[in-house]
């Protein structure tokens, strides 16, 4: 017996039946290029900046001889970093970068979250885009600039702020030149010059918070403060993690032009981080491969800091950044 298949739902006449077939989704250079265009500056960049001098890090492993090359100069194995570790000035630069970056990280990376969710409270709209510019503003001054109006100021005979502090019969200011002084100043000059600029992100992620959300609260009899604390902060919460995360990988790498500018004599025992010991022992002193082996050094706690916090923060429930 042949069994014949019938068609359940038959075709009204005139109908032209017709097959659909599924869409190809697959790589259309044709219709994709303009991004492909887009991306390529910045892929360029990060291969040609950031990939391809890693190579040099292979004299980290060598005596380096500029006029030999990297194939002509001798294999020392880890002999560099041995001398990292086992070098008296290993463990006061260790504690001057750690505290500096943990000043960095407790009073300067709070700041421009806590000034953007200000920002986001006005309501008259003249004042905001003024307020902006004015706190964006310093963030288009180099160092160089911030640190000469800093000595100006503070200069012992004829700075502006001690000569006003003599007339009112104080004593004189000279941030430069204690240890504790040249933190303090560090500290609040990093905070001038970043926080306005540092804002524009997280202004950014509290426009992306939903009106009806504090329209709601307001009926439920919320107020500003609670607000904030419900909505806002919870709302920007994975930037502000995402942001920490990154943040610790350049833990060991706080800027080197700001403290050099800032450094002498008198403050050297506070000022004195991995950053600036690299260009005294490896540019002014010829030390190449010394020198690379402290920047990996640097790297590779960046790297496990990284790693180690995503980790953790996977493991309290947030996304991370891989």
């Amino acid at each position: 017996m042949s069994m014949r298949t019938t068609n359940k739902f038959p075709l009204a006449e005139g109908t032209v039946q017709t097959q659909l077939r599924p869409q190809k989704n697959g790589f259309n250079l044709k219709r994709t290029w303009p991004i492909y265009m887009m991306i390529l500056p910045g892929f360029l960049f990060f291969i040609i900046f950031k990939y391809v001098p890693m190579a040099g890090i292979v004299i980290a492993f060598q005596n380096y001889d500029p006029f030999q090359g990297f194939w002509g100069s001798s294999w020392v194995g880890l002999d560099h970093f041995e001398r990292l570790f086992t070098t008296r000035n290993f463990w006061p630069l260790l504690a001057n970068t750690m505290i500096l970056s943990g000043l960095d990280i407790i009073f300067f990376f709070p700041m421009p979250i806590i000034l953007a969710i200000l920002l986001n409270e006005v309501r008259l709209k003249w004042f905001k885009v003024i307020s902006q510019t004015i706190f964006y503003a310093p963030h288009f001054l180099s160092w160089v600039v911030i640190v000469a109006i800093t000595v100006v100021l503070f200069a012992t005979r004829d700075g502006g702020i001690n000569m006003l502090l003599k007339d009112l019969g104080f004593n004189t200011i000279e941030p430069l030149t204690t240890p504790g002084g040249f933190r303090i100043t560090w500290i609040l000059q990093n905070i001038w010059q970043g926080t306005g600029w540092g804002a524009i992100i997280f202004l950014a992620a509290i426009a992306g918070v939903d009106p009806n959300l504090y329209e709601a609260a307001s009926i439920d009899g919320a107020g500003r403060l609670r607000q904030i604390w419900h909505i806002t902060l919870p709302a920007i919460r994975g930037v502000i993690i995402v942001l920490f995360i990154l943040r610790l990988g350049s833990f060991m790498d706080i800027g080197f032009e700001h403290v050099l500018l800032l450094q002498n004599p008198l403050n050297m025992g506070t000022s004195d981080i991995f950053d600036t010991y690299i260009y005294r022992t490896g540019i002014l002193m010829g030390n190449f491969s010394y020198t690379t082996a402290v920047g990996i050094f640097k790297g590779v706690v960046g790297l496990i800091l990284v790693v180690g916090a995503n980790k953790v923060v996977k493991k309290l429930g947030e996304e991370g950044i891989f």
